[in-house]
């Protein structure tokens, strides 16, 4: 049993040195943007108060956000962590528990924010294929313009440890794995975990947890929009801006999402994203290897495999699990020495 089971992320939180380019760049992602109290937010279209801050600093990534169910529960999460229950004195208001992950990551935990009635999502339209062709005497015209940004759905942490951090996020948050991915058999790498919403379906994956070479830090966040065409509207708008994509367009293995990844103006990526897989508790977990990680279902190849000579997919799953058996060794060793 879980301490409590968070219902879904909230926010993302960065620190940038220019505001007014983080904003630009916001803007064309798609998310409508403000300013309160000195820092800038950017919210989608499901009213929440906001699903991106960003406050005057070093460029670098701050805190994730999750979102509680209810201010009982937060204070319930307090209690178990010996830490207070706080007001949220930014945009929405509310309550907020802070905390620290293992690896050093600000988790914010909220309830209770005030919420506005939800944007108008664009027409889905009529779509014809072979086998139904519900659209007759009409015409397909899209305007040009971002996507528009429902809300944030996950967010993907570089972890020391796997084992460590899952334990972590699952003992407080009541995570459920939907796919632990494999560098070997019998080697995890990380998870795509969702939110235990009972028989309510849960996206398949809010936070993935991924023991990977290189510098920890956030991945990538990932927001949805309203639906295919208007993520390549906003594919192709981001492009007219000559915003820095990272990867797309594309369909996803795990989790089944169309994607489009960007960089903002510091380093930070966010993706865009629809079309994504629904389970519930009942759905149980699976194991899949590395190559269902790197690899797409159609579209644009893994940044890793875009080179005219890139690695073999066996080779890279190789190095990253004999990086993972030598570090698990080494703090095994550790733990023996100071026992």
């Amino acid at each position: 049993m879980s301490v409590i089971k968070i219902e879904d992320i909230a926010h993302v939180r960065f620190a940038a040195p220019d505001l007014t380019a983080m904003r630009a760049f916001l803007e064309d992602f798609g998310l409508s943007v403000f300013e309160a109290g000195g820092r800038l937010y950017g919210k989608g279209g499901d009213g929440r108060p906001f699903v991106h801050a960003t406050e005057a600093g070093e460029a670098r990534f701050l805190a994730v956000g999750l979102r509680a169910e209810t201010v009982a529960d937060l204070e319930t999460l307090a209690a178990f962590e010996g830490v207070d229950v706080a007001d949220l004195d930014e945009p929405g208001g509310g309550k907020i528990v802070r905390l620290t992950d293992p690896d050093g990551y600000r988790v914010e935990v909220v309830a209770g924010q005030n919420k506005v009635a939800p944007a108008d999502l664009p027409a889905e339209p009529a779509r014809n294929s072979a086998a139904s062709r519900p659209r007759f005497r009409s015409t397909v015209r899209l305007e040009a313009a971002p996507a528009h940004v429902r809300r944030i759905g996950h967010a993907v942490l570089k972890v020391r440890d796997f084992r460590t951090s899952e334990r972590w996020y699952k003992e407080r948050f009541g995570f459920l794995t939907s796919d632990e991915v494999e560098a070997a058999k019998g080697v995890p790498l990380g998870a795509f975990m969702r939110c235990d919403r009972g028989d309510k379906p849960a996206d398949h994956h809010t936070l993935f947890l991924a023991q990977l070479p290189g510098e920890l830090g956030l991945l990538h966040a990932a927001f949805e929009v309203a639906n295919f065409d208007d993520l390549m509207l906003g594919h192709q708008y981001l492009r007219s801006k000559k915003r820095n994509q990272a990867w797309g367009v594309g369909r996803h293995i795990m989790g089944s999402q169309v994607f489009d990844y960007w960089k903002d103006p510091f380093g930070n990526e966010l993706e865009h994203w629809t079309d994504g897989d629904l389970f519930t508790a009942a759905d149980p977990p699976q194991k899949q290897p590395m190559s269902a990680l790197l690899n797409v279902q159609w579209g644009a190849p893994h940044p890793l495999f875009a080179g005219k000579r890139p690695p073999p997919p066996g080779l890279i799953a190789f190095v990253t699990a004999a990086q993972i058996r030598v570090k698990s060794l080494f703090r095994r060793k550790s733990k023996e020495n100071t026992a």
